[in-house]
Parts: structure tokens; sequence; C-alpha cells
């Protein structure tokens, strides 16, 4: 069993030690300020609030210092973080605060009058802008210490990360202290992570990718970040210079935007070992350019509901072994099945189970859901990927049809789903094409009820506002009839086959 607040072992060790930049505030804090801050927001929460454990916090806010204050406040007092992802809708915010049920609702000033439009907010007890914390960050602390009322181990709950479900309906994925650990473990195993690292942090902390990736690893091998609202290429890279960043992490999208910009040239970044890339497959071009810059790509893999550390391509493999995701972390344990549940052989595509203390115990209150996606501790990734004779994974196909667009996940389903509420639709599909500047964006097929009732804008004028903007799709072809297969469903392989006519036409 492990004790999991790290802040305060590296406070202990190494007090005066940078731990935390707030790019946007100019404000830094060493482990020790930080420890200090946190245990009296961590006072706060508990005794003029009434937090108690388990209780769920809520969060509707971008990227801030305030942000990870409440994140570590939560590991203190054994309160559950609910990062909210700040581009939904209301329509959208209202199915995942009904779900969590939270006692207290932090919202970002920005978006007070957003939040005016949420129906679930009258069944929160507690609502305060995120800005009234700011006083623990800046302001004299004179309460240092907090003695929680146990040490929240292993299977307790720090947070509950929402994706969208493959049928169109969102799953909270249940983020407990054991994963936290062991996902740390096997990133610092893999990257050789030490104390003196350091990067930037702008991935939006309602994704995996903002807590897991690089952030909760670095805090428990004490290395530092620089916290910045959101992605600014030019701005990350002159950081990275100023900051002698050792290791930044990325989407393809992200890097190409950066190697796009004049000033890359002239960027100094020796101090990079490696980037780490994840969400999608890295083309062979943009890696060459990265590898000439001197900074060596690290392909990998992962979800939220198993890490999201999971594999790992070595840098010196990143062309010889093109598209490869690599070896498994250290404590993973993989295993590709077929429908039937049969192990496959090297070369055979089948879906990828992962067996690790790193998978969920499950989504929040679906236990059938839970019960559908983990076998004998093994979690069905939903992905098709096949081994090689070396031993090496790669990713054939999404098993469910998502896509990934800038590096979201989007759910077909789920876009579908809302595009049925429109009574001039009778037939809806959607599907991820190919896309120069976002990798993949949506393509919506449509079959009207009454021809020529609806054109492309309006459809798409329909989705505004209630759907985020990453999920509504770019295009919109309208049909006679969607292509079916025998058992009468929609047959997305030949839509993918009609897009590909059009567009040679």
């Amino acid at each position: 069993m492990m004790q999991t607040d790290w802040l305060a072992k590296w406070a202990y060790y190494t007090p005066n030690k940078f731990f935390l930049r707030e790019y946007n505030g100019s404000l830094e804090w060493t482990f020790l300020q930080f420890n200090q801050r946190t245990n009296a927001l961590a006072n706060y929460l508990t005794k003029e609030v009434g937090v108690k454990e388990g209780e769920r916090i809520a969060v509707y806010s971008k990227n801030r210092a305030e942000y990870v204050l409440l994140f570590l406040a939560c590991i203190k007092c054994g309160a559950i973080l609910v990062p909210l992802n700040f581009r939904l809708t209301p329509r959208e915010l209202d199915t995942l605060i009904k779900d969590a049920e939270p006692k207290i609702f932090f919202y970002e000033e920005e978006y007070s009058e957003q939040i005016k439009k949420l129906q679930t907010l009258k069944n929160i007890p507690v609502q305060k802008k995120i800005e009234t914390i700011t006083p623990f960050l800046i302001d004299e602390v004179t309460e240092k210490d907090f003695s929680p009322a146990r040490i929240f181990i292993n299977d307790d709950l720090a947070m509950i990360l929402y994706t969208a479900g493959t049928t169109g309906l969102s799953k909270g994925v249940m983020i407990n202290h054991q994963m936290l650990f062991w996902n740390a473990i096997n990133t610092g195993l893999r990257l050789d992570l030490n104390s003196q690292d350091h990067t930037q942090s702008y991935a939006p902390f309602f994704h995996t990718g903002g807590w897991n990736v690089l952030f909760t690893p670095f805090l428990l091998h004490g290395g530092s970040h620089t916290l910045l609202q959101n992605f600014d290429a030019e701005l990350i890279l002159k950081l990275m210079e100023k900051e002698r960043t050792t290791i930044m992490f990325g989407v393809p999208t992200m890097l190409q935007m950066m190697s796009d910009l004049e000033y890359f040239k002239q960027v100094d970044l020796s101090s990079v070992r490696y980037a780490i890339v994840g969400g999608a497959p890295m083309p062979i071009p943009l890696i060459n350019i990265w590898h000439q810059k001197g900074v060596y790509i690290r392909q990998g893999y992962g979800l939220t509901e198993v890490g999201p550390n999971c594999f790992s391509l070595h840098q010196d493999d990143a062309i010889r072994k093109k598209g490869s995701i690599g070896f498994p972390n250290f404590y993973v344990e993989p295993k590709i099945v077929t429908e039937n549940g049969i192990e496959c052989v090297n070369n055979e595509v089948g879906e990828l189970w992962m067996k690790s203390p790193v998978v969920t115990p499950g989504y929040w209150r679906k236990e059938k859901e839970t019960l559908e996606s983990i076998t004998d501790g093994f979690f069905h990734t939903g992905d098709l990927v096949k081994r090689d004779d070396d031993g090496y994974y790669f990713v054939v196909d999404r098993k469910k049809n998502m896509y990934i667009s800038g590096g979201e996940n989007v759910y077909p389903a789920e876009i579908e789903k809302f595009l049925y509420t429109n009574n001039l639709i009778k037939e809806v599909a959607v599907i991820g094409i190919p896309d120069e500047k976002w990798g993949e964006v949506g393509k919506a097929f449509i079959v009207l009820n009454s021809k020529n009732s609806l054109d492309e804008n309006a459809a798409l004028d329909f989705c505004k506002g209630n759907l985020a903007k990453y999920k509504i799709p770019k295009y919109v072809q309208f049909l006679d009839t969607l292509p079916k297969t025998d058992a009468g469903k929609i047959d997305k392989k030949k839509l993918l086959k009609i897009y590909q006519q059009t567009k040679i036409q």
C-alpha cells in the first residue's frame, strides 16, 4: 500500500526546489510553498465547506494553478476531482453533472454566462468561481499543516474523467490512486524520468493527457512544470528554449504546427531528450523534421481507462518500425484476441486487451458497461492491433469507429444521436476522414425526410451550440439512402468508399 501525497514527500525532501510556474499569472512556487498552500486549501474545504471523503468536486475551467491546487487538495482530503470539458455546451454539461452529482462546482469567471444555462446547477449545494481560491496561491499562508482522517491509498478514487461512449453517452472513468501510482512508475521506467526534468503543461485538464501523460509522473519523480492555459505553438517553442525543457508531449497536429513556424528553424531545442507523441500516428516526414532538429520522437499508446501510458516506441525505432506503438510498458500485460476470445498469433489482427494495476476499476455508476469492458481483469480497448515477429505492436483500426480530431477522441454515435433530434433528418451516419490540419474530421451522410428541406449550412448550424466544435462534422453529403449490410445495419465501409469516390470526382 502506497501513500499518494507525493507533493508532501517532495516538500519534505527538497523544500526549496522549483515545482510549478504559471505562465499567465507570472507566478511560481517551490514544493514547500505549494504544499503549504494546498494544505491550507484542504483545511478550508474540509472545515469551512464541509467536504467529506468520496464527495465530488467538479471544475469547469481552463488550465490554471488553482486547478492544480484543487486536485492536490482533493488528494489530501479524499475528495474526488471531476474535470469538465470547457468546450462542451450546457446541454452536454448537464448530462455529466447529473451523473457525477458534485457537492461543489468551481467555474472560471469567463464562463459565468455559460453556466446560467445549466439545468443541473440547482442540484449542486456549493457553487464558486475558481478565482475565489486564488488567495490561497498568493496570500500569506497561516495554516501550514493538514491531517487527513486517514491516508488515501490504492482503491480510493482520485478523479473521474469523462470520455464519450460509443453509444453516444458519456461515461465517467474512475481513476484511483493505484492507477496514478503505477502509471507514474511505468512512465518513469520507460522515459528515464528524474527530479531534474522540466516540461510545459498545456494539454487540457479535462483530458487524461493533461494529468497523466507527464504531470502526475513528473510529480512522483520530483520534476517541474510551466503551466499554460492553452496550446500556443510559438510561445511553447520559446519557453522550451528559455527553460531548457527536457521532455515534451503533444499530438502530431501540435508538432506539425510548431514545425511549420519560421521560428522553428532558429530555436535551440538541444535540451530536449525526446518528444512523447500520442493521440494518433505521427507521419514519417514529420518525424524526420523533428529528428533533423535533434528532437527524437517516442510514439506512445494509451487510453483514459488504462494508464494512459501503456505502450512506448523507443526513439531509435521511430523510422525502422514506422507506425508501431512499440512495446507494452513494464506493468502492463497485453493480449490480442479474436471475437471468440482466442489469443492471436503474430501478425494476426485482433482486439487489444490489457491487464494491469493501471486498469480502471470501471465506469462511474455504470455496472453493466463496466462488466462488458473488463474480463478477468483485462480491459477491452476496442482497438484492433497486431504484433509482428519482433514483438512490436501496431494499431490497425478502431473497432468502434471512433476517430481522432486534433488529438480529441470523437465518437460518431454521439453526433448521430444528436442529429436525429432534427425532425427533417431520416437517417444519418458520421465517419472520420483525413484532414491536413486536424488529422481527421467528421463527414456526415444524411438522408432527409423531405428532399431539399435542409442544406449543408443549415445542418451544420443545427450542431452549433449543441455539440463541442471539434465534434461538429466538417462536411455533409446528402444521399437518397444509406448503404446497409445484410443484417440491416448502416455500412460505414461503403460510406468511406462513397467519400473516396466523391473525392476523386
